[in-house]
């Protein structure tokens, strides 16, 4: 258990450790060599590289599977994008989380996006979805609470943030480690939520998403690169096909 006591103290408010997202065993390999000090899937890329959807459509037995080899593979922490636990029962998703935990994972992402649906979540239950993985998985797994808020309404203002404060506050007393709020990007609303939710910021980098060091200066504990890494291969791979048959 001590990668879960590693991977948290990675978490640091101004020094946010960098998490360049994964997808297999051989690309967790290339981000160690590369010098990582912990290693994160995404959905996203996981779901690409098998030519799926992202919104749980990898089957959870291939999540598991993808898991353990990952784990085999590299002697670093591993943090695993899980989406919405695969089941919208509270008890059902804190099973599935401690199959992960049991496949190798110290920590995941759980998001409160209705996974093929619209909208959140109500803040009532996603409490409760949280409580229930914690249950479940006992003090030492990294429980990285992901709210969709930003992702889903496109006025970023202050009303809204009034809303992504709310939730992490209420995540962090149903037992979660850190708070992910994907397209969270102002240095001004980062700091707003840093000092105000008493967990560890988890961002997401973008293109045209601000610096790491102003990331840094407002507080951010964690930076996270999603889909963009696998994308970006994916379009010089092609390109270089191109070029092999021209």
């Amino acid at each position: 258990m001590g990668q879960f006591a590693d991977f948290a103290a990675l978490h640091v408010p101004g020094d946010p450790v960098v998490l360049f997202n994964i997808w297999d065993a051989g690309s967790a390999k290339a981000v160690a060599r590369a010098g990582a000090k912990a290693i994160a899937t995404g959905s996203h890329p996981v779901a690409d590289s098998l030519g799926l959807d992202d919104g749980q459509n990898v089957p959870l037995d291939l999540v598991l599977e993808n898991v353990a080899r990952i784990e085999e593979a590299v002697d670093l922490p591993l943090s695993v994008d899980f989406e919405g636990g695969y089941s919208t029962d509270a008890r059902q998703g804190g099973e599935n989380v401690r199959l992960l935990q049991a496949a190798g994972a110290i920590g995941c992402n759980f998001e409160d996006q209705q996974i093929g649906g619209e909208g959140l979540h109500p803040l009532g239950q996603q409490i409760e979805r949280i409580a229930a993985i914690r249950d479940a998985v006992g003090d030492r797994f990294f429980i990285n609470a992901r709210t969709d808020l930003l992702l889903k309404n496109k006025d970023h203002d202050d009303s809204l943030i009034d809303q992504v404060v709310e939730r992490g506050k209420a995540y962090a007393d149903a037992g979660a480690n850190g708070f992910f709020v994907p397209r969270l990007a102002a240095p001004k609303q980062v700091e707003r939520v840093a000092r105000e939710v008493p967990l560890p910021l988890n961002l997401i980098a973008f293109p045209g998403a601000p610096s790491k060091a102003e990331w840094a200066a407002a507080g951010c504990a964690r930076i996270s690169h999603g889909p963009f890494p696998l994308k970006a291969l994916m379009e010089t791979f092609e390109q270089m096909a191109r070029e092999a048959m021209a």
